[in-house]
């Protein structure tokens, strides 16, 4: 038996095949390990060989601490913003550093999908059973349960209430590229809502339909941002799709859509475009722009 892992990313698994950073083989028999080393050798990626354990770790540690970067930075968010200090700069600074990188230093509503979650439970698992403590990876899951509610938070002290609140939700999958929402941070932050009494509209690129969940078939499907934006009095960006990215800050106010307040909680935009369009903007991890004192007004 070989214990071969796979570190291809949803959404881009046909470039990953061709361009990635090591091919792991785990084997006892030395002959099994040659056949399938002969099988990757098209594909010319580095092989590493191992025991069969030792490349299953490898497999759930690698997607574990990409886990623990996220929610590090994450938690630098959160004091960013008690400090006055920016987590772009922060994480650009950090970045910096070859040993520490700056892939997966990117504050936001935090990680979701099929594979970070289920492989952390993974590992949380087979180090209890194994009696070992893993109190770190423990924490990181803590830290992104806690994400969504970051952003619903800063609604809440924008409005003196939710209820009846007209709300855009743009991107519905875990990540952009993908119409998996596993897990995705849209789901929960949709079911507080709605038990807040908020009314949702949503936009995602591919994903168009409830497809039988009932969270989703709470909510108004918006066939193009123009649409969701016009109808809703405060968006929030939960998946940073491109085309939600390149959506121009200055047509937020034109006067074909109606004004709607912006929580960003990918921080797509610089802060710097949100004062010229002249949006009232909240992101993450950074001070908001064009703050105005909480109101009910908006939705009265």
């Amino acid at each position: 038996m070989v214990s071969n892992p796979e570190f291809l990313r949803e959404g881009s698994a046909i470039h990953d095949i061709y361009h990635g950073d090591r091919i792991v083989i785990g084997a006892d028999s030395d002959r099994a390990a040659d056949i399938v080393t002969e099988l990757h050798k098209p594909f010319g990626t580095p092989v590493f060989r191992t025991d069969p354990r030792s490349a299953e770790l490898i497999k759930y540690a690698s997607n574990a601490f990409l886990a623990t970067k996220i929610s590090y930075i994450n938690e630098m968010a959160n004091l960013c913003e008690k400090l006055g200090a920016n987590v772009d700069a922060v994480a650009h600074g950090m970045g910096l550093d070859r040993r520490i990188g700056s892939p997966f230093l990117q504050a936001g509503l935090g990680y979701g999908g099929s594979c970070f979650p289920k492989d952390i439970r993974a590992l949380l698992h087979m180090a209890e059973s194994a009696q070992s403590e893993l109190q770190l990876l423990r924490a990181v899951s803590i830290v992104n349960e806690q994400r969504p509610y970051v952003v619903l938070d800063k609604l809440k002290q924008r409005f003196s209430s939710l209820r009846n609140l007209r709300v855009a939700i743009l991107g519905l999958s875990f990540k952009p590229n993908t119409d998996d929402i596993r897990e995705a941070v849209s789901l929960v932050m949709m079911k507080e809502l709605l038990k807040a009494g908020a009314s949702l509209i949503v936009y995602d690129p591919i994903v168009n339909q409830a497809k039988g969940n009932p969270v989703l078939e709470s909510a108004r499907f918006a066939g193009s941002m123009k649409e969701a934006l016009d109808w809703a009095e405060a968006s929030i960006i939960v998946t940073e799709w491109d085309e939600i990215r390149s959506f121009p800050l200055l047509q937020y106010n034109q006067e074909s859509l109606k004004e709607t307040i912006i929580f960003d909680g990918r921080n797509c935009y610089a802060l710097a475009e949100a004062e010229r369009a002249g949006v009232e903007y909240y992101s993450i991890g950074r001070p908001a722009v064009n703050e105005r004192q909480p109101s009910h007004l908006l939705h009265s």
